[in-house]
């Protein structure tokens, strides 16, 4: 019998972690190579992890709610082959030798974060030691809720929400144990947070009788997560543009009847608008941008992600090369990447390389938003709702058309707002001039 190891995968370009969301298996099962072991959720998307062999469940090394990074043990499984009985023991104990250091902090910094508890044989994950070195938190101070007394992400995710980081030299703390709607993503600053910005903890609260508790879910988690990053990290900078879409409508409602005869689904607005920022981040490639610290990184792909929300949840999947798509082509990319999140089909696939972000608010009558940015993106616009106002016309008559709010946020870091109202102003252009004329769905 051999015992062999299962460790946290790769679920996704840039995803560095995963938090076990629940175990499909206990020790005992048998299971066969490929079939599920785990759910696991990421900020970017929830998956299973299957098997890499066919055997017995040894024992189960990650708890549930539990964040790991890339590559960490999870379990393990014996299965048919040599003997390898003691190995777990001492894999389990020894340290992980993956550290994750600000290189500017220096040696003195590195030895105040590991050295006592490294030497006594615990075991710090990358994310724990990613954490600490971002914020200066000596790890011999804190006190571990984790397995063992094992210090956890969230162990530091507390201390830093709370502005309680223990000093050097300072007595370990006592931390009550961290509630699950406190696992969100703490911010990846490239230098060290000051202590006294750190944000403050939200008041307790306490169910009453007729209250309903509500558990938050894995998905839940990684959109707060994300949302959180996304405000501690970027600037947010707000701009908005009316424009005009009579001609719009008028020319969507006029082949609407033939397009869904002829190609089985509706045409909708939000392609035409997909059609219109795709066109015009050509003429402004800035937008298309990441920020990566020492650098910004200007994408030469467009790939456009777009919102689509459920009864409990919101889904950002991707339209890839979205500049190569006709409206028709987007068109049925929307309606393909709906029907997956709405029947549970989205992939890791699906969700990856967005470059910038599209969120049609108006489907819900909204007339005015302020979106968070779908980080690391640079920018997203929201398209509001269309509606019928009196519109002074050039000639000084007053005539009543259809009217829209496109409302971008924008990373400050990245973008300013001569090239973002530029931005607007093109895409408002491209949109007014929409007609039969000139405009082609194919």
């Amino acid at each position: 019998m051999a015992t062999e190891k299962i460790v946290m995968p790769q679920l996704g370009e840039s995803v560095t972690e995963g938090t076990i969301s629940k175990w499909l298996v206990q020790p005992g099962d048998q299971v066969k190579k490929y079939d599920p072991l785990a759910e696991v959720m990421t900020d970017k998307v929830n998956a299973e992890v299957p098997s890499s062999f066919t055997g017995t469940i040894k024992e189960l090394v990650a708890q549930e709610g539990e964040t790991l990074a890339v590559g960490e043990l999870i379990c393990y499984i014996d299965t048919e082959g040599g003997n390898a009985e003691t190995e777990p023991k001492e894999e389990k104990a020894a340290p992980v030798q993956q550290e994750i250091i600000q290189p500017e902090k220096g040696a003195d910094a590195e030895e105040k974060i590991r050295p006592k508890r490294e030497k006594s044989g615990s075991r710090f994950s990358p994310a724990v030691l990613r954490l600490a070195g971002e914020h200066n938190i000596d790890l011999n101070q804190v006190e571990g809720t984790g397995m063992g007394g094992r210090i956890t992400r969230k162990d530091l995710l507390k201390l830093i929400e709370t502005g309680s980081i223990p000093s050097p030299g300072a007595a370990p703390a006592v931390e009550a144990p961290i509630q699950e709607a406190a696992n969100v993503k703490a911010p990846e600053a490239q230098t060290p947070a000051p202590q006294q910005q750190a944000p403050k903890s939200a008041p307790s609260v306490e169910s009453l009788p007729g209250d309903i508790e509500i558990p938050v879910t894995g998905v839940r988690k990684a959109i707060a997560a994300n949302m959180v990053r996304s405000k501690h990290e970027a600037p947010h900078a707000w701009t908005m543009v009316e424009v005009d879409v009579t001609n719009l409508v008028e020319y969507r409602n006029s082949v609407k009847n033939e397009f869904q005869s002829k190609e089985g689904y509706n045409l909708t607005f939000l392609p035409f608008f997909i059609k219109a920022v795709v066109e015009s981040l050509k003429d402004y490639p800035q937008l298309n941008s990441m920020w990566a610290g020492d650098k910004i990184i200007q994408k030469k792909d467009i790939n456009i992600s777009i919102a689509v929300a459920t009864d409990t949840a919101l889904y950002v999947p991707v339209i890839k090369n979205a500049d190569e798509k006709s409206i028709k082509g987007v068109a049925r990319e929307v309606k393909e990447l709906a029907e997956k999140v709405r029947s549970n089909r989205l992939g890791a696939d699906d969700m990856k390389s967005g470059t910038f972000t599209v969120n049609n608010t108006g489907s819900f009558g909204s007339v005015m938003s302020t979106p968070i940015i779908n980080y690391p993106q640079a920018a997203i616009l929201s398209v509001e709702s269309i509606v019928k106002r009196p519109v002074v016309m050039n000639n000084g008559m007053i005539a009543v058309r259809d009217m829209v709010n496109l409302c971008l946020s924008l990373d400050h870091r990245v973008l300013d707002g001569l090239v973002c109202g530029r931005f607007l102003a093109s895409v408002k252009k491209r949109l007014e001039s929409i007609s039969a004329d000139n405009t082609t769905i194919y």
